[in-house]
């Protein structure tokens, strides 16, 4: 175990530095001269030679990674162009309502994906199975912001229970806190759901087919020790997979959940770096969420071996 999980780290390294790569690269990529769209249509030709030295514009590609990489593993990922403050510090200022919403919304939904797509799996084919699963197809195409909108406006609008938008430190108490994520939290994890409680329900049906479900059911076994014990531990990987690879979807939900609900987290940072062409911020975060990204996937990979005894590495 403990070998297997030194390789993944180790596989990690060569990830994050194509990732750190191609965020980098983003300066030469963009269409048109950044240094140009930043200095806007009205900078004379000195000001635009002057962006151009302050982003390294000028001088290889090559020392220039290499002096970026070397400032990364020092935890330096540079100067807002805009603010003028280390991105760190940016990021760090942010990142509490991010990592709450996102929280939030995993805990949301695997506690209420998880059950969902075991009782459609154990009804199959009767009409709460055809309920369920309707209700997943529905979340999984409706888009966030639509479902962000009309919660909004039933439950914080016309019903008063929620506020609209905002944001409240957990510092300031737990139930303002959570009262300001719950409707971001569901609209977001409307489309997390739907993909878990489908694949959830896929996997289970595979597994209440084989036979020693069939000789627990012999055996006397409750309903519910077959489904929860029994069944669903051995259909655990496919489920956790899923709730890895879902993570993506909740790093970009939350850019747009945050500009509906004004939650003041790296979503919101992330727009505005992009409009003001902040570079270096944009570099920063979008480093941050792959990092985050390939992080939950080391940990999917590594709780295998803990839920399926026969995977061996």
């Amino acid at each position: 175990m403990l070998a297997h999980i030194v390789r993944r780290i180790v596989a990690t390294i060569p990830v994050m530095a194509i990732v750190a790569l191609f965020v980098f690269s983003l300066l030469y990529i963009a269409p048109g001269d950044p240094a140009a769209v930043i200095a806007g249509d009205q900078a004379s030709p000195e000001d635009i030679e002057k962006i151009r030295i302050g982003l390294g514009l000028d001088r290889p590609f090559l020392v220039r990674f290499g002096e970026w990489s070397w400032s990364i593993l020092q935890a330096d990922l540079g100067t807002s162009m805009f603010t003028g403050l280390p991105v760190t510090k940016l990021i760090a200022q942010r990142l509490e309502p991010t990592l709450s919403l996102m929280v939030v919304t995993l805990i949301l939904a695997v506690t209420i994906a998880v059950p969902m797509g075991v009782i459609a799996a154990w009804k199959a084919g009767t009409w709460i199975d055809r309920a369920l699963m309707a209700f997943a197809v529905f979340g999984f195409s409706v888009p966030v912001f639509v479902v962000g909108y009309l919660l909004a406006y039933v439950f914080a609008l016309q019903l008063d229970w929620f506020p609209v938008q905002g944001y409240t430190p957990i510092a300031r108490g737990f139930w303002p806190w959570l009262e300001n994520l719950v409707l971001p939290a569901v609209a977001l994890g409307c489309v997390y759901i739907a993909l878990i409680a489908r694949i959830t329900r896929a996997s289970m049906l595979e597994v209440l087919q084989q036979d020693y479900i069939r000789t627990a059911r012999s055996k006397g076994m409750g309903q519910g020790g077959i489904l929860f014990v029994h069944a669903l531990k051995n259909a655990a990987v496919p489920i956790v997979t899923v709730i890895g690879i879902g993570v993506a979807l909740l790093i970009g939900g939350a850019v747009v959940t945050e500009s509906v609900f004004a939650i003041p987290g790296l979503g919101r940072l992330t727009i505005d770096a992009i409009v003001r062409r902040d570079y270096p911020l944009i570099q920063g975060i979008v480093l941050l969420f792959s990092f985050v990204y390939v992080l939950v996937n080391l940990v999917v990979d590594v709780l295998y071996t803990l839920l399926d005894p026969r995977i061996r590495y």
